[in-house]
Formats: structure tokens, sequence, C-alpha cells
């Protein structure tokens, strides 16, 4: 293992690909967490799963048209996202899309890259993630996403509280759940192609699901719950690649390993809430301050 010295850390941080990558994660820091809150109020975790299959049908349809994969990759996440919503009629249905939309992506991903003769290793390599390969346009997707995810969370917070609460309830109050449910997916699907570079998709958990469920723990309402998972991203992805670069290890399972180590030890704190935004429909209305 190589650990790098004070002053060789301080001078690896002066590198622009670090900087970039540094700005990179804060951006997602603010965004992808609370993307992360979508997928846990949804209950759609197999969203994870179903946008990285599309995301490499998208990287292939790139190295064939000799388009940028990764632009190609956040257009088929946000159409894929698009689409599945009709399907997506209650939580059920939602989650079964998911999984008809993961099969179907794969199997075209796999039969494109087999017909066309182009070379797999670059299309799965951008799964595992090249965080130092982070450019201009990734941190404008990064930077959209972290003024728009927070944005729509504050202009719609009490129709997103009762879809993500009870989507019969937000129905009855007169809640667009269609196109809300819409726009979220959406917003789930471009979050998830646009972690790629920085962990991989394959590790994305730890920029959008782990700070949320440590969040819930600690807040009481939507707006807690979304402001705590914002702070711990901050600090997961700062004190997580600051120690990768110490440590000279890759930056995506170091990112894991630290978001699951504050998820574990929040999870060991006193619950302190008797009644919570996480509670059965028949409980009392969540509260949106």
């Amino acid at each position: 293992m190589t650990v790098l010295a004070t002053a060789d850390l301080g001078e690896l941080l002066q590198l622009l690909p670090v900087q970039r990558a540094g700005a990179a994660l804060l951006l997602a820091a603010v965004g992808l967490p609370v993307v992360g809150v979508v997928i846990v109020g949804l209950d759609i975790m197999p969203v994870r799963f179903a946008m990285m299959h599309v995301a490499l049908l998208g990287i292939a349809v790139g190295l064939l048209t000799g388009l940028d994969p990764m632009l190609c990759a956040l257009v088929a996440c946000a159409l894929a996202g698009a689409g599945v919503a009709p399907l997506a009629r209650t939580p059920d249905g939602l989650s079964g899309a998911m999984g008809l939309l993961m099969s179907l992506a794969i199997a075209a991903a796999l039969l494109l890259l087999a017909v066309s003769g182009v070379n797999a290793s670059g299309a799965f390599a951008l799964l595992w993630g090249s965080i130092l390969s982070v450019g201009p346009p990734d941190l404008v997707v990064l930077g959209v996403l972290a003024v728009a995810v927070p944005g729509l969370f504050r202009w719609r917070r009490r129709e997103i509280g009762l879809l993500l609460y009870d989507r019969e309830l937000a129905l009855c109050s007169g809640v667009p759940v269609r196109a809300l449910t819409a726009a979220l997916l959406v917003l789930v699907a471009v979050a998830v192609a646009g972690a790629i570079k920085l962990t991989g998709a394959l590790l994305v958990d730890a920029l959008t699901l782990l700070p949320a469920l440590a969040a819930r723990r600690l807040g009481d309402s939507l707006k807690s719950i979304t402001l705590w998972a914002i702070g711990i991203g901050v600090a997961v992805n700062l004190t997580g690649f600051l120690l990768a670069l110490w440590l000279d290890w890759p930056p995506g399972p170091v990112l894991v390993l630290t978001a699951g180590a504050v998820v574990l030890a929040v999870h060991f704190l006193p619950e302190r809430r008797t009644g919570s935004w996480r509670a059965p429909a028949s409980a009392s209305l969540p509260s949106s301050h």
C-alpha cells in the first residue's frame, strides 16, 4: 500500500484532473443524494441496475456511431426514465417495469456490440468509473443536476412529499402523480448516467442511496431528510476522495466504504423520533417544513 506524504498530497491536489474530480464530487454531493431520497421513497431499488444497463446501451451506440459515449448514455437514460413512467401506475408496476427495462437494455447492448464488432472492453470500462477523466461537459451535467434536483424539491415539496409518502393519498390530493413520477424518473436516470465516471455505475450507490439511507435515520421531514442527505454526501465525497488520494486507492470503492461506514454509524444512534415522514399512510401526514 502506498501512502502519500502531506506535501505529495498537496502537490497532487494542484493537478487540474484532480481538481476537476473534486469539483465533480462536490456537485454530485448536492444533487445525487437527493435522487437517493427519491429512489428510497418510491422503493425503486432496481432502478440503479436498470439504468446501468441502459447506460451501457447508450455507450455502445456512442462507440458505434462515433458520438460521445457519455452523451449517448445520458440521452438513453433520460429517454428510458421518461418511457418507463407510463408503466409505473403502481409501485409494483414500477419495479416490474425496471426489471423489463434492464433485461431489454442489456440484451440490446450485447447484441449491438457483437454484431457491430465494436470493442466491448471500451464500453464496459466506463462502468467501473474513471474519475480523473472528468471533463467540462461532465461538470456541466453534474452542475445542472445540483441545481435542478434540489430546485424541483423546493418548488414541488408538498407534492413530492405526498408522492413519496403515499401514492394513493397523493392522487386523492390532486397531485399530478404521472407527470411528477415521470419527472423524478428522468432525474434519477440522468443522475445515474452522470455518475458513471465518478464511481462507475456499479458503485453509484455511494453517491445516491447510502447518503439517503443515513439521512432517513436522522431527518423527520422531507426537508430535513433532504438537507441531511446533501450534508452527508458532501462529507462522504470529500473524505472518501482525499482518503483515496492519500492511500493511492481507487476512489470508487473508497467512497462506497466511507458512505457505508457513515450509514452503519448512524444506524447505531438511538432513535429520536416517535413518528416520522416514513410512517404508514394511516398515521399523520408528513411535514414539508
